[in-house]
């Protein structure tokens, strides 16, 4: 099966996929979230997969969600409307953490906002030394689709990143908070994710189904998938209003084109 905005390969057990949208930085649009739901499922109930290598083409793992396509979707829908499309963002995203067998993310360059939520969403995150990572939500006015940080590192840092929508975070220090497991030379991710796959691979199938269910058995035991939806339905709140920051980057955005609303934004913070 053909993708237009992902790749999907398998050898020796081991699957890479690629979001491939380079030219925009992988941002995440309507289409590459319905294709990597269907790329998740095609991993769940191939026998001959065993492990899942995510990794972006071109310069970055991904910029996050498209926010061309986003600022054009909740300019003319409604409250109901939004719901529905943030549930979807949520489930994929949620999918690599759901998924029954291992996944693992190889990142490079830049990985924000909803690409950073499936980041921490895979199993185990490989990060080339050339990485960043953040969730700028807030600073658009907008929230968080997978409430993810808070699961992954603890609340003062979750509440630094959150709050100040800090997107240069570099790989060291993510390393040092918890969100990732590795750091390895730039252009090293994905040889050295595969590498951790195939390790993987040859392990007892059933074994390694069995305990990523184990783990995350007690994630939902401390009430992870309630708190999560909850945030989904909190975000919905944020995305259906008018804030005065939210109107003036779409405005800026209208005129001048994303790059000025985000040059815009930026001055912002710079002063």
């Amino acid at each position: 099966m053909s993708y237009e905005t992902i790749t999907y390969e398998l050898e020796k057990g081991v699957v890479l996929l690629t979001l491939n949208r380079p030219k925009s930085l992988n941002a995440l649009n309507g289409t590459m979230v319905h294709e990597l739901m269907d790329a998740q499922a095609r991993f769940a109930k191939d026998d001959d997969a065993r492990v899942m290598v995510v990794t972006g083409a071109g310069r970055a793992f991904s910029a996050g969600f498209d926010l061309k396509e986003s600022d054009a979707a909740e300019t003319r829908k409604g409250v109901l409307e939004n719901k529905a499309l943030l549930q979807l963002d949520f489930e994929m995203i949620m999918g690599f953490w759901h998924s029954p067998k291992p996944t693992i993310a190889a990142v490079h360059g830049y990985c924000l906002a909803g690409a950073c939520e499936i980041a921490l969403a895979c199993d185990i995150t490989i990060a080339g030394e050339d990485s960043f990572f953040g969730e700028p939500e807030l600073r658009f006015g907008a929230g968080i689709v997978a409430m993810l940080m808070p699961w992954m590192t603890g609340p003062k840092q979750a509440k630094e990143l959150l709050f100040t929508g800090n997107d240069r975070v570099p790989a060291k220090r993510a390393l040092d908070i918890g969100i990732i497991n590795k750091v390895v030379p730039a252009g090293e991710h994905v040889n050295e994710a595969k590498k951790m796959a195939r390790e993987i691979a040859v392990m007892d199938k059933e074994a390694v189904v069995m305990t990523k269910e184990a783990i995350h058995r007690a994630y939902d035991a401390m009430g992870m998938r309630q708190a999560l939806q909850h945030a989904v339905d909190i975000d919905v709140q944020i995305t259906s209003l008018d804030t005065p920051d939210r109107l003036k980057f779409r405005e800026v955005s209208k005129k001048d084109g994303l790059k000025a609303a985000l040059a815009w934004r930026e001055s912002r913070f710079a002063k």
